[in-house]
């Protein structure tokens, strides 16, 4: 049987944890394949995607998670809706975008036994955000707040989700409110905090998208800033007595479903914890903790 070629594409990639994963899981799956990263220029995306076409399936990172769209043969609804793909399959040369993220994020959830996520505080709107809300709406949520920095750039995001929520038959509250009004508001409580902001990853290690106030009223707290492992966030979290759920998982989770997309066996929930570890090991050999 001749090897499968798989691939990354975005730019720049830089230190990407891409191929140690993918190499991990192919040989835990006993499946012959090559995983190869392609830095491309934007003037290049359309002829790189046409050159996929001879690939097995590929990656999109950023910044061609949305630009990559128009290039591919169909989209599934998840990742049009999300308006987002990170994982395209190719079936006898018909490219197919879906998205990992959603199934990335819970299974880092599971994997930290969070199991209650009635009442979520979601920190951002940008597109991590908008995977996780998504994500958190079909999964049973029934409150959604979203802090922003600028609430009416994220109004985009608060329609669709009160959109998602009616074209499923869903009860769910969807509002934004500034990071101030969440930070002066003692009494609502959360089953789960989500950050989906950059802040407090490398090279800015030291800072925290919310106070030790917020973060005491919520039960669990969940990171999607995977370098480094543990944020000021998390470590917080981990001080004040809450369940703290660290973006190595929801990083190791997406690729694990971007696999069996592309008909890899899955492996077992164990031998995926374990490449969670291993990621966090390798992440701090290659570039020093909290770096890369």
């Amino acid at each position: 049987m001749s090897e499968k070629r798989f691939a990354l594409i975005g730019h720049p990639l830089g230190h990407s944890m891409s191929p140690f994963l993918h190499d991990r899981l192919f040989a835990a799956a006993g499946v012959s394949a090559s995983y190869e990263l392609i830095d491309t220029a934007p003037e290049h995306l359309p002829e790189t995607v046409r050159r996929l076409r001879e690939y097995d399936g590929f990656n999109i990172t950023i910044p061609y998670k949305e630009a990559v769209m128009p290039f591919l043969d169909e989209v599934d609804e998840k990742a049009s809706f999300f308006g987002s793909v990170n994982t395209v399959r190719n079936e006898n040369g018909r490219l197919t975008g879906h998205t990992t993220d959603g199934d990335g994020f819970l299974f880092a959830l599971a994997a930290a036994g969070v199991t209650a996520m009635d009442r979520v505080l979601l920190l951002g709107s940008g597109g991590a955000s908008r995977a996780m809300g998504g994500t958190a709406l079909l999964a049973g949520a029934k409150s959604i707040r979203i802090a922003a920095r600028h609430p009416e750039r994220a109004e985009p995001l608060v329609r669709d989700l009160r959109t998602l929520a009616a074209s499923k038959g869903l009860r769910c509250t969807v509002e934004v409110l500034p990071f101030a009004a969440v930070e002066t508001d003692d009494g609502s409580r959360f089953d789960l905090l989500v950050n989906g902001t950059p802040v407090g990853m490398h090279p800015h290690t030291e800072g925290c998208p919310v106070s030790e106030s917020v973060i005491r009223r919520c039960t669990a707290v969940f990171d999607a800033v995977y370098n480094p492992d543990e944020t000021v966030l998390l470590k917080t979290a981990e001080q004040l007595g809450k369940t703290a759920v660290h973006g190595i998982g929801m990083l190791c989770g997406q690729a694990a479903a971007a696999q069996e997309l592309w008909g890899i066996p899955p492996c077992s929930r164990g031998a995926l914890l374990a490449l969670c570890r291993e990621a966090v090991t390798e992440m701090n050999r290659r570039f020093g903790e909290g770096q890369g």
